[in-house]
């Protein structure tokens, strides 16, 4: 016997071929246990011969909810979220549950769109780092039965877990960082300033200098990627060297590998002509060309921990929200040493 090449094998022709009834085949797939040995082997063989793949799809909507979680991350080329994405893997698997991962691309509409096919695909849960945490849709989507935890943001109003880092004191710590080093014009390269944890970390920046006589240079970006710190490098190289920052705090780790790579390429010296600080310390930052200096985030640590959440509230009937917010570190290498 063969399956057809055209035609999915179904339960029934599983019926057919092993001489048992429908119903029998199914107490194979759903409840093994009870069906006698011979019988549950004879019905495998079938299934292997003819082919059959058996449909856990539509299994899953007559239970009621898949057998799957959803993370649908802010920008799929960032190393950050690609630790973040393998920590909620992890704590999926132990709960032996699948993982899809979605792209929105810092783009609404795309998370939207994702939004919507993951809650019609019947998914466990949704984890999210939007692009906008007020959006609309992260409250439609447990409204309707499916629970959403916010994932590297916050949202106000405690209608959601959300698990965060403290980017305002991760800003704190790399300007301190910078200003202990001796340095007194520290320029900022990020943006957009859409971006919640660009704003946070360059608020943590401005009360790092208070009281201070050192000034902060605004070098803002389209994106958060190596080519826009490049760019960036561009530009702070072609100011006139009496007005050129001395360091640069930047917004995330790829933004300053793309800085390093253009002092490298010119000639600039790190950190001797400018130190450059990081965020999120992926695991390239230490092994650039001059190791960087970083504020470490605990990434695999805030996917377990939103994922653990939002298990606990698909088990719970009374559930309350929690808002975790980790504490940052600095990691300080060869890219921001003392002038």
């Amino acid at each position: 016997m063969a399956g057809s090449a055209h035609r999915q094998v179904s339960v029934r022709d599983v019926a057919t071929a092993a001489g048992v009834s429908v119903g029998t085949v199914s107490t194979v797939l759903n409840r093994p246990g009870v069906v006698s040995p011979g019988t549950r082997a004879r019905v495998h063989a079938v299934m292997a011969e003819l082919g059959f793949v058996r449909n856990e799809s539509a299994r899953q909507l007559r239970a009621g909810r898949g057998r799957a979680l959803a993370y649908v991350v802010l920008d799929g080329g960032n190393p950050f979220f690609a630790d973040v994405a393998q920590g909620v893997e992890e704590a999926a698997e132990v709960n032996d549950l699948s993982l899809f991962l979605c792209n929105s691309d810092n783009r609404a509409e795309r998370e939207l769109t994702y939004l919507t096919r993951l809650e019609q695909q019947r998914v466990r849960g949704v984890l999210a780092t939007p692009a906008d945490p007020a959006a609309p849709v992260l409250a439609e989507l447990p409204a309707r039965g499916t629970p959403v935890v916010v994932v590297d943001r916050t949202r106000g109003g405690g209608t959601h877990c959300t698990v965060a880092v403290d980017d305002v004191l991760g800003g704190g710590l790399a300007v301190a960082h910078l200003l202990e080093a001796g340095h007194d014009r520290v320029a900022f390269v990020g943006g957009p300033m859409t971006v919640g944890q660009v704003r946070d970390r360059r608020e943590g920046a401005l009360r790092a200098l208070r009281g201070s006589a050192a000034s902060l240079v605004d070098v803002p970006t389209a994106a958060l990627t190596v080519a826009e710190g490049r760019e960036a490098g561009q530009r702070l190289s072609g100011l006139p060297a009496r007005d050129r920052p001395t360091a640069a705090f930047c917004a995330n780790d790829l933004l300053a590998l793309g800085l390093l790579q253009h002092c490298v390429g010119t000639g600039a010296r790190i950190p001797e002509d400018l130190a450059i600080v990081g965020y999120d310390d992926v695991e390239f930052a230490a092994t650039a060309a001059v190791p960087l200096t970083s504020v470490r985030q605990p990434r695999r640590l805030l996917g377990r921990t939103a994922a653990a959440l939002l298990l606990k509230e698909v088990r719970e009937e009374d559930h309350e929200h929690e808002q975790v917010l980790f504490t940052p570190e600095l990691v300080v290498r060869g890219s921001s040493r003392g002038r």
